[in-house]
């Protein structure tokens, strides 16, 4: 066996996309001693198109606005669009990364292969045939990594696909193409195919509300969660009549009714779709029944002659490299306290194992500076560290802000972006922990406050 090397006094970090990168600064700013793995060759996760296996695609942009969406006072440069390009946001978190000095302790092109308990330690083992004991472990490797794919009944002739493979829509020239899912991603990929197949689908099983991108000129997310955001209870009415104003009825192009009210599954922003649909580009179909040879048949009895057949399916939220048994699970996502910390096994962290409604970049801070100052206190504050202890042992507070969410896999565990904001409050208060102050990083910066784009 090789031998175990000592550092029992610090915390590994895997993964060095934007959740990793964002507890690494807060690491630094409370004194917690740490190794950062990434097994890729740079930073920036699966916003890299260039990284094996990542869902990145050529037309991808951020899915809430630049001015929402930046690390905790670390805002996006003006000159980025209102909803940043894939390119963009790979250069700002690598600008993220350089300006707080984050580079020096991560070793890219090593990434943990395993982890393993160790009494109160934990054992990592990276690819380069290593293994160190470490005091915690943040698992920050990201969730959109292993796809989920649907199987249906039939032989089918044409090619299957999952969307982690796609790039751009150049795959689509000359065939007839069938995307299956009606998330953001299969919206975006529907629009490409629109643009450049020789006949475009896209298959869904229930109905979403499309809100567009800007209302009145303004991102539209900066109306729910931005500084004139109203309560969900005066929002919910007030955007579904503005919807019934503004887009109409979407069954009139083909898509289902929704199900649910708004705001009970995460919504469509895309108002591209929408073009597509009310110019013939792209056609709606219902669910797949079976594939047929060169058909696919669906539920409704039609069918339609496919060459290509991509599953925008979605992802499951893995961490293959610990024990499922050390987890409690929601479906396939990870049960921790405020999405972070295992209840049952100390300092075993998830940063970045969520779906939520608003931008994830600053909720990572947010979560981060917890995890920080918790790791922080269990050598100089003992006593907020076991009133920390008691929370992650027996607060359970729910996160969904009331919401009664559509079943599925995607919803489980879904985070009101509002209300965890005011739960993470509650838990500053309740243990004493410094909140995320204007300023609060200054001093970590190794270059001058502004950004790169």
């Amino acid at each position: 066996m090789n031998q175990i090397a000592d550092r029992s006094g610090a915390v590994a970090i895997v993964g060095a996309g934007p959740a990793g990168l964002s507890v690494a600064r807060m690491f630094r700013k409370y004194g917690v001693d740490y190794d950062q793995f990434e097994r890729h060759s740079g930073v920036g996760g699966l916003w890299d198109i260039d990284n094996p296996g990542t869902p990145m695609y050529e037309s991808a942009h951020f899915i809430s606005s630049r001015d929402l969406s930046g690390f905790y006072d670390y805002p996006m440069p003006a000159s980025f669009a209102d909803y940043p390009t894939r390119r963009q946001i790979l250069s700002y978190t690598r600008q993220f990364a350089d300006d707080f000095g984050l580079f020096d302790a991560i070793r890219l092109g090593n990434g943990v292969t395993r982890v393993d308990a160790d009494g109160d330690k934990w054992l990592v083992t990276t690819s380069d045939g290593t293994t160190a004991r470490y005091h915690g472990v943040v698992c920050a490797s990201g969730t959109n990594w292993h796809p989920r794919i649907p199987v249906h009944p039939g032989h089918f002739d044409g090619e299957i696909r999952h969307a982690v493979t796609y790039r751009s829509a150049r795959e689509f020239d000359g065939k007839r193409v069938l995307v299956v899912g009606l998330g953001n991603s299969a919206a975006d990929i529907g629009c490409d195919a629109a643009q450049s197949a020789d006949a475009a689908f896209i298959s869904t099983r229930r109905g979403y509300h499309v809100i567009p991108k800007h209302l009145f000129g303004v991102p539209v997310d900066q109306l729910d969660d931005g500084p004139v955001a109203l309560p969900r209870w005066i929002e919910r009415p007030l955007m579904t009549a503005l919807l019934r104003l503004l887009v109409g009825d979407v069954t009139r192009w083909g898509l289902p009714k929704p199900d649910h009210k708004l705001f009970e599954s995460h919504p469509l922003l895309n108002s591209q779709l929408l073009h597509h649909l009310q110019h013939g580009d792209i056609t709606v179909k219902p669910e797949v029944e079976r594939f047929d040879g060169t058909d696919v048949v669906f539920v409704d009895g039609s069918r339609e002659q496919i060459d290509l057949v991509l599953y925008a399916t979605g992802y499951e939220m893995r961490i293959p490299y610990v024990d499922d048994t050390l987890f409690e699970w929601n479906g396939d996502r990870p049960a921790q306290y405020l999405t972070a910390f295992n209840r049952r096994h100390r300092n075993l962290f998830t940063l970045g194992y969520i779906e939520t409604n608003s931008s994830a970049y600053t909720l990572f801070d947010s979560v981060s500076n917890l995890i920080a100052q918790y790791l922080a206190a269990q050598d100089s504050d003992p006593a907020l560290a076991a009133r920390f202890d008691d929370l992650i042992a027996h607060d359970t507070p729910d996160l969904s802000g009331g919401l009664s969410l559509v079943r599925s896999d995607r919803h489980r565990g879904y985070i009101d972006s509002k209300t965890i904001r005011k739960t993470i409050d509650r838990v500053v208060s309740e243990t004493g922990c410094r909140p995320l102050i204007p300023g609060f990083a200054d001093s970590l910066r190794t270059r001058p406050a502004t950004t790169a784009g």
